[in-house]
């Protein structure tokens, strides 16, 4: 069963979390996640869910971690996943992941992603964007990782918060190499 882990830290926009882990796990892969303490602060602010909620929802296939854990299988590299999901992601975790910094499971969980050549996919949730965040974007980039600003489209004219959230999703996991149908294709006159 493919694994993918999914990190969530305190930036806006956790619903993009929420909404990955459930088309995740609909696909039949077991999702880790790690939330940073203001990630969890913020999913219940923006969300009212609480990562024991989604945990509780699913029940099985799902895997939480303490971001404090650094004994959790995924802090190793024999640890098998086909990817790392970084969503919603603040600067301050994207900086610590660009420099190496292994200072909790996040970054660790990161790094690992990162010298085993795996996917790693950062969501960044911040704008306007300075020049050190734009450079550690590039850092990262240049390591392989894949930059997935949460950017929605508006070419398929969304009706909801809901779908300008899937089109995010649905380019998540076509980054992953997940076939869905969260999004339109761009297709000249739709």
């Amino acid at each position: 069963m493919p694994r993918y882990i999914v990190g969530i830290t305190g930036a806006s926009g956790t619903i993009y979390a929420i909404r990955l882990i459930d088309e995740l796990l609909k696909r039949n892969n077991e999702v880790y996640i790690i939330a940073t303490r203001n990630g969890e602060k913020v999913m219940k602010y923006e969300t009212g869910c609480t990562i024991e909620g989604i945990i509780d929802r699913y029940g099985h296939n799902i895997f939480n971690y303490d971001i404090d854990n650094l004994f959790a299988p995924i802090s190793s590299g024999s640890f098998k996943t086909e990817a790392m999901i970084v969503v919603p992601c603040s600067m301050s975790t994207l900086s610590k992941i660009s420099l190496g910094i292994s200072g909790n499971l996040l970054e660790r969980a990161a790094d690992v992603v990162l010298k085993e050549k795996r996917k790693l996919v950062i969501v960044p949730r911040e704008t306007p964007l300075n020049t050190i965040h734009i450079k550690n974007m590039l850092t990262l980039s240049e390591m392989g990782a894949i930059i997935l600003p949460a950017m929605p489209a508006f070419y398929d004219k969304p009706q909801s918060v809901e779908e300008m959230v899937d089109f995010i999703v649905g380019r998540i996991l076509l980054s992953l190499g997940i076939d869905n149908g969260l999004y339109y294709e761009w297709n000249e006159g739709l």
